[in-house]
Formats: structure tokens, sequence, C-alpha cells
């Protein structure tokens, strides 16, 4: 009767395993109660020699658990039969690859775990073969990418662990199915919880980074991480900070900004097409011709403080081939954007006057404009109509002339050579000895001699900060050779010129001079200025002292004094200075009227006294 009921008991827990399907060779299987009552199987296989996943599994199975074991693969439909199978663990494997196919009929499943793994890939499409899935675990692989369309197979878990992989961003269509998550809001079909691994993955700390690193900013309520300090991967200035302290930009297509549409050299010149671009990131430029043609140039880019990314196409020595169509391209990961610039050669409109040593040229530069260049750089440009005129002084008789800045009666041939019509080539020269004589801070005094120059001609100044491209002129009246320049900057730097009115000046006509000078002249006569009043007062004050003390010694003395000793003493007899050697004769003959006008009434009365005793007449002043 007992055995009866033993047997009855085994049979009951599923013994033999032939009941029910035996169980693999190298695993070993067990049942457990659920909480609902019913019986679960669990297989597990740990064998280091296996390298296949076992044939012939229970049907019934509920766990099955391979791990530590040398499966590198698992075959297409491996699983199939495990209709009843909710947990598939596959942890510290060797697997390498999986079938797309490896969960086709787990329709129960849901729970898939790989940790420890070498997958470089994982096939997200499979997961539409288990819809019940809830956690999927991947950590410690070799994943280097989520793809965007995973995300409409990922919206059903409650568990996901990407972290220990090779990640370095992640789709934003994922962090879209998450959205929820941050709101609090209900979306049917989607989970209202989710724990999240996304630690020790080399992020790039990008633009695309954005949305993710906003996505983990904050505290949710329906969010949770496994490891919450997320650190930046690359580039190198962000390695090792944490995404709570990162100031991310949202990424921005290129927007151009041409620096000109069309542009106009000479035949020989050197030109700089610019070219700038801003995005995030940053976008690479580049240059080609709309024809296909190749050119000789040089490319430099630059970043400018605002974030703005310039290309600078450098053409040498230009020919007339080089007319045409450039484009500017402008490139990130967002899209492209061109622009088109147009080179047109002329015919050279420069030449030296002077084919030796480099120097101040000259050069017609448009409808009534000039520039000068310095060795083979533009110093400056006379350009028409400015709007504040300079004011001129032709010297201290003649008021200042206000004049507008016009070139509309200039009209130049070839550089350095007048065109029909012009005044006669020696009147180009007749300028010389051009100097600066007397400046102050704002103010310059310029004076040149003109001696073949008749007194009906006018001579014209052209002045500007040096290497500024626009010239300022003043016109001289005729006959004068000076001129004073006001309303310049103080230490500042300036190139002035001066030559026939109508003709074009040369080298020898300019000179280049600096307020810097001024500056430090006054600079030292206020030093001076103050040296030699502190002199002063430190010789000065000691010989005031000494003559009041003295006067103060006198008056003491005269008080002391009595009697006619107290007058004889107080006189000065004026007589011996009129004999004296210092031509000082006349002073003893003044009249006596003239004493009583001077001095005080006793000093005449005792005067008269001391000259009756005396027997002639004295004349004697009080001090």
């Amino acid at each position: 009767m007992r055995l009866a009921v033993g047997m009855l008991w085994l049979l009951a827990l599923g013994w033999p395993p032939q009941a029910r399907g035996s169980c693999p060779s190298l695993c070993s299987c067990s049942l457990h109660i659920l909480g609902d009552g019913s019986k679960a199987r669990t297989v597990l296989c740990n064998d280091p020699d296996m390298t296949l996943p076992p044939a012939s599994i229970p049907p019934d199975t509920s766990r099955l658990r391979l791990e530590r074991t040398a499966i590198r693969k698992v075959p297409g439909e491996a699983f199939r039969s495990l209709g009843r199978l909710e947990q598939l663990w596959l942890p510290h494997n060797a697997l390498g690859e999986l079938s797309a196919l490896v969960l086709r009929g787990l329709r129960r499943l849901r729970e898939l775990r790989l940790p420890g793994n070498r997958l470089a890939a994982f096939p997200w499409a499979a997961l539409r073969d288990a819809p019940q899935l809830r956690l999927l675990d991947l950590q410690a692989n070799r994943l280097a990418a989520v793809p965007p369309e995973a995300a409409r197979f990922l919206g059903n878990l409650t568990f996901l662990d990407l972290s220990s992989n090779q990640l370095l961003r992640l789709p934003q269509e994922l962090l879209g199915t998450w959205a929820h998550l941050k709101t609090g809001l209900f979306v049917p079909g989607h989970p209202t919880r989710l724990v999240l691994g996304l630690q020790d993955n080399p992020w790039v700390c990008d633009c695309r980074l954005y949305d993710l690193v906003h996505f983990l900013d904050g505290w949710a309520p329906n969010l949770a991480f496994i490891e919450s300090r997320v650190r930046c991967g690359s580039p190198r200035s962000l390695a090792g900070v944490a995404f709570s302290q990162l100031e991310l930009r949202k990424c921005q297509g290129p927007e151009l900004r041409p620096g000109a549409a069309s542009v106009k050299s000479s035949l020989g010149s050197t030109v700089l097409l610019r070219c700038g671009a801003t995005g995030v990131p940053g976008p690479e430029m580049s240059w080609r011709r709309a024809s296909g043609s190749p050119f000789n140039g040089t490319v430099r880019q630059e970043v400018s403080s605002d974030g703005t990314s310039w290309s600078l196409l450098g053409l040498p020595a230009v020919t007339y081939p080089d007319s045409g169509d450039y484009v500017c391209q402008a490139k990130n990961f967002l899209g492209a954007s061109e622009a088109v610039i147009s080179l047109i050669v002329t015919d050279p409109q420069t030449s030296p006057e002077h084919s030796g040593s480099p120097g101040m040229l000259w050069a017609r530069t448009g409808e009534g404009a000039e520039a000068a260049v310095l060795n083979n750089k533009l110093v400056a440009r006379h350009v028409p109509h400015i709007p504040e005129p300079a004011v001129l002084a032709t010297g201290p008789s003649v008021p200042s002339v206000k004049e507008e800045l016009s070139l509309q009666h200039l009209q130049m041939g070839a550089l350095g050579e007048p065109s029909a019509g012009q005044a006669e080539p020696q009147e180009a020269r007749l300028v010389r000895s051009l100097k600066v004589v007397g400046d102050t801070y704002h103010s310059v005094s310029l004076v040149w001699k003109a001696p073949q120059a008749k007194n009906t001609t006018a001579f014209s100044v052209l002045y500007a900060v040096f290497g500024q491209r626009n010239m300022r002129r003043v016109v001289v009246q005729p006959g004068k050779t000076s001129v004073t320049i006001h309303g310049l900057v103080p230490k500042t730097k300036y190139v002035a010129c001066v030559c026939v009115r109508g003709l074009v000046p040369r080298k020898e006509q300019c000179v280049i001079f600096s307020t810097n000078e001024v500056v430090d002249a006054e600079g030292t006569q206020r030093l001076i200025n103050v040296v030699v009043i502190s002199v002063a007062a430190v010789i000065a004050v000691p010989l005031t002292l000494l003559v009041c003390c003295g006067a103060l010694q006198r008056r003491c003395r005269k008080c002391r004094t009595r009697g006619s000793s107290e007058a004889t003493g107080t006189y000065v007899n004026l007589e011996r200075l009129g004999h004296s050697d210092d031509g000082l004769e006349e002073l003893s003959r003044h009249s006596l009227s003239e004493a009583d006008r001077l001095l005080s009434a006793r000093s005449s009365l005792d005067s008269q006294a001391l000259g009756g005793r005396g027997g002639r007449r004295m004349n004697e002043y009080f001090c």
C-alpha cells in the first residue's frame, strides 16, 4: 500500500523524466512550484565543453540556463519547441552571433539574459517573436550601436541593461519611445516604469548626445537607473565628465555666410575668396570650381570668436582662365549647403612708378578713387564723398577752410601718367622736400617747396591712418606751400602726400609720421616744467625766510635804540650811492620836493636838520 502511494507521488512530480521528456545529458533538471500552485521545470547546463545548445530539452521547461559554456552560436529555431519557456538565460558564454530566428515560438518568454558574451550585433527584429518580453540584459557585450529601427521592438520593456558595451550614442527614436516616462503620462501598450543601465560605455559627448543628456537630467518617477553616474568617453577634453555636468548644444545643419557674391581683380594680382558657415557640429568647408576644372590655390580654415567657420581660398597671380564661378560647400552629418562666388579677372590697373626697388606706388582703383601701395601692400585708398571733411589752415592770417572730399575732377590714365588734357608731366614733380614741421595732439603742420609753381597752382593733400584703405583730401589755396591738418588721433601712425591738384602723388611726395612723438614731447615738456618749479620752490623758500628774519631783527633793533643814534642807524646816505661806481649818480640829484613826495614828513625834516648842521645839503632817503 505504501509503495503504491509513493509511485503515485512520483508520477505527480513528473518522475521518471521520460514521462514528459528526458533531461539532456551534461545538464541538470529540477521542478519548482510556482505561486499559483503549478509546477515549472528548470534546466541548467554549465559544462565548459558544451559547444551547442542541447537538442533534447523537455518541452515543459519554463527556465533554461546555459551558462559558462563554449557555445559560440545558437542555430535558428533552436528553442522553437519550448512553448512554455518564460526565462532564457545565456550568461557568460562565447556567443558571438545570434540568429534572427532564435526566439521563434517563444510567445511566453518574459526574460532574456545575455550578459558577458561577445555579441557585436543583436537581432532586434527577433523580439517580434516574444511579445511578452519585459527584461532584456545585454550587459558586457560588444555592441557598438543601437539602430533606430530597434525602437519599435523595445517599447514593452521594463528592464534594459546596455551597460559595459561600446555604445557611442543612442538614436532619438528610442528616446522618443521613453519620453512618456519623464512626463508620467500613461500610454497604452507601453510600460509605466523602466529600469535602465547605460553606464560604462564610451559615449561621444557632442551635439548628438544632447537629447540623451536631457533625458537623463533630473528625476523622473517612472525611470530608474542601475548606475546614475553616466560619464563621457570622448572627446578627450570631456573624458570622465558626468552627464549631469555637461552643457551641450543642439545639432544644427550648416548655414552659409558668403563674403561676396562677385569679386573683380586685375590680372596678376592675388585674390582671396572668403566663405563662412555656422552649424553644430562645425561644418567641414571645401572649395571647387563649378566647371569641374582644377584650380591652383591654397585653402585656410579659421574659426571666429562667435563660432563661425571660415574658409579662405587664396589664388596667387590670377590669370584670365581663373575667371569663373567658385563653389563653397559646408557639410556636417545633418546635410550640406553651397554658395557660388564669381571671380572676374580684368585688365591690369596698377604698375610701379619706378621699376627699381619697391616703394610707394599709386594706382587708379575706380571712378574718382586713388590708392597707395607701399612695398606691394595696399596702404590706403582715397574714396570720394567722405561725410566728414578735414579742416586745413594755410597760415595764421588765413581762416580754416572746410571742403568736401571729392575726386570727381580727377581723371587719370595709366599709373603715374596724366591722361590727355591734364597738366604737363613736369608739373607732377613740382612738390619737393615735404616735411613735418609742427604738430600737436590732434593736428600736424606740413610744409613743402615748389619753386617752379605759379601763383595760381593749387595743391592737394591726401592723408589717412597708415594701413587704412580710405584717404581724406584737403585742398590748399593757390600760392600756399603749407597746411595744418586738424582732427588727428593721438598715438596714431599716418601717411600724407602732397601733389598738384588733379595729379597723382609720387613716392617722394609722401611722408609717414606718427603722433606718438607729439605725445612724448609734450610729456617731456611737462616733466621739465615740474622739475623747474620744484627746484625754484626749494631755492626760493629758504631765501624768503632769510629776508623775513633779517627784517624782523632790524625791527627789533629799531625798537631798542633811542635818540639820534636811531635816526642815524635808519638812514641811508644816497650821496655815497651817487658817487659809487654803479652808475647811479643821478639818484643823489633828486630835488627836495621829490624826496618829500617819496618819503614821510619826519624823514624830510630830519634831512633838513642834518643838512643845516653839515654845512651843505645832503639828500637822504628812508628805506
